[in-house]
C-alpha cells in the first residue's frame, strides 16, 4: 500500500470515527439535557452512525472506525503494522475531536457520554468482552462471506442490539476510540482500562473463533 494510499484510508477512518462518536455520544449529551431521546433513540443514533460510516467510507478504508476492528484485520494479516498503526491513529483523533467540539458546544456536560460502570467493574468487564466478541465475530464472519454486501446493515443491527442491552449497565462501548475520547476530554478517566483492554480481548477471541471454528467450517463446504 503506498503513502498516498494509506493516506487516503486513515482520512476516511477519521472522518468516519468522527462521525459515530460525535452522533453517538452526541446523543447521550442531548439526553442529558432533553431527555427524549432515551436508550432505544440513543442505541438507534449509534447503529445509524456505523451505518452512515460505513456507507460513506466503506469503499475507501473498510470504514472500521474501531481499533480493535482493525486489530482483528492486523491479526489475519490484511494490514500490516504501519497500516494498522494509520487507522488506529486516525481513528483516535477522529474520536478525539468529536469529543472536542462536543466540550465547546456543552462545556458544562460531566462526561460528554464517556463509558462508567454501572454494576460491579468484574462483570462490566464481561459484560463489554462478550459484546466486543459478538461484534467483532459478526463483522468479520460477514466481511469473509459471500454475504458480505450486508454488512453494513449487519454491523450497524448488531451494535444497535448490543448499545441498547448492555447500554445501562456498561455505556456498550465495544471500541476503544469511542471510550478513550469522551474520557479524556472529561476527565472520566478511573475507569477507562476497561474499555480498553475488555474490547481488545474481546476481538482476539472472536478473531481466533472466526480462524479456527468458522474458517475452517466453510473451508470444509
Amino acid at each position: 500500500m503506498n503513502f498516498n494510499t494509506l493516506l487516503k484510508k486513515g482520512q476516511a477512518e477519521f472522518l468516519a470515527t468522527f462521525f459515530m462518536v460525535f452522533i453517538g455520544t452526541g446523543s447521550i449529551v442531548i439526553n442529558d439535557f432533553y431527555p427524549n431521546i432515551g436508550g432505544f433513540g440513543i442505541s438507534l443514533c449509534f447503529g445509524l452512525a456505523v451505518w452512515l460510516g460505513i456507507f460513506m467510507f466503506g469503499k475507501k478504508s473498510g470504514a472500521h472506525m474501531n481499533p480493535v476492528i482493525s486489530f482483528m484485520f492486523f491479526l489475519k494479516k490484511d494490514l500490516n503494522t504501519k497500516e494498522f498503526s494509520v487507522y488506529a491513529i486516525n481513528q483516535l483523533l477522529g474520536a478525539y475531536l468529536a469529543s472536542f467540539i462536543l466540550k465547546k458546544i456543552y462545556p458544562l456536560h460531566p462526561t460528554l457520554g464517556a463509558t462508567l460502570p454501572q454494576i460491579s467493574i468484574g462483570y462490566c468487564f464481561i459484560l463489554e468482552l462478550i459484546m466486543s466478541a459478538i461484534l467483532g465475530l459478526s463483522v468479520f464472519y460477514f466481511v469473509h462471506s459471500k454475504w458480505v454486501k450486508f454488512t453494513p446493515l449487519v454491523a450497524s443491527s448488531v451494535v444497535f442490539i448490543l448499545a441498547f442491552i448492555g447500554g445501562p449497565f456498561t455505556g456498550a462501548s465495544m471500541n476503544p476510540a469511542r471510550s478513550i475520547a469522551p474520557a479524556l476530554v472529561s476527565g472520566q478517566i478511573l475507569w477507562l482500562w476497561i474499555y480498553v483492554l475488555a474490547p481488545i480481548l474481546g476481538a482476539s477471541i472472536a478473531f481466533y473463533l472466526w480462524r479456527f471454528l468458522i474458517k475452517k467450517e466453510e473451508t470444509a463446504l
